[in-house]
């Protein structure tokens, strides 16, 4: 959605920008184009590869972008460590980008079989291994629903459970496998993989991609000067809802202008170009005080 992304937040020469998760720099290139020479984007993200390609996607614009690796929870810390004031406009592009889904030693993907792990920051010590082999079965069936809105959580707590008393879960795969049998069998050719909602589970586990989107935004309202807009675009109802809401909130304070007031979904032809964009949904506010 990068034109609706540069549409709503209304660039101009001499911009401040944070582009929240950078990720290997698509937004970013384009946001550039549109506040550079005199501007200024801060680029954060959690994953470090991303940013190295990031890094490589950016160099003609080199001196108007400073590329930071870390979580935008900590948007507070990155911008007053850049000495920054106030800014115009700030992106958060949630879903995983295809280097992550497509980067099979991550264990990101059911696609490709690899250690379960699922860090976006490999600094963190938690992973989706942890997670598997360690959590009780009523901790996992709690997660799977809550965070993956599976139904058959339960099931599917209970097939891990008994397999990794005879070995620990190890890889994408196996946990896929396990999934899949745990499902019920007309719910299995479905075009969804039946194990989708519960790798989405633990990748949120994992990053606490909740906590931090909370958090993070927060954070960004007060970073806005008078006019400036945040644009958020979610992939799952989980994220949409925490950005509805807070939105929502701050807008009857009087300190934000709801711009959508209903989100903005992909065109027809981005769905048909990139099938993984037709869940996305995008929300955009303007600071009003």
């Amino acid at each position: 959605m990068v034109e609706e992304v540069i549409d709503s937040l209304n660039l101009k020469h001499g911009d401040v920008v944070v582009d929240a998760t950078a990720g290997m720099g698509g937004h970013a290139l384009r946001l550039l184009e549109k506040i550079a020479p005199e501007g200024k984007l801060i680029g954060i993200d959690a994953d470090a590869d991303a940013l190295k390609i990031a890094q490589e996607t950016l160099k003609n614009f080199s001196g108007s972008f400073t590329l930071v690796n870390d979580n935008f929870r900590n948007i507070d810390r990155v911008l007053s460590k850049e000495n920054i004031k106030g800014v115009d406009a700030i992106l958060l592009d949630l879903g995983l980008s295809s280097y992550q889904i497509e980067e099979g030693s991550r264990g990101f993907s059911i696609k490709h079989d690899s250690r379960l792990d699922m860090r976006m920051d490999r600094r963190a010590k938690l992973t989706a291994y942890d997670i598997i082999n360690r959590y009780s079965e009523a901790n996992l069936s709690e997660l799977i629903e809550k965070y993956g809105e599976e139904r058959f959580h339960n099931r599917i707590a209970r097939y891990i459970n008994e397999a990794r008393r005879k070995k620990p879960i190890e890889t994408t795969a196996e946990l896929a496998s396990l999934v899949r049998r745990a499902i019920s069998f007309k719910y299995r050719h479905s075009r969804i993989d039946p194990a989708t909602r519960t790798f989405q589970a633990i990748r949120i586990a994992v990053n606490d991609e909740l906590g931090s989107l909370e958090e993070g935004l927060k954070s960004a309202i007060f970073w806005l000067k008078t006019g400036g807009k945040i644009a958020v675009i979610s992939f799952h109802s989980l994220e949409d809802r925490i950005a509805k809401n807070l939105f929502k909130g701050y807008a009857q304070l009087g300190i934000l202008k709801l711009i959508t007031k209903k989100p903005l979904t992909p065109s027809r032809d981005e769905i048909l170009n990139n099938p993984r964009s037709r869940s996305a949904k995008m929300r955009v506010v303007e600071r009003i005080k």
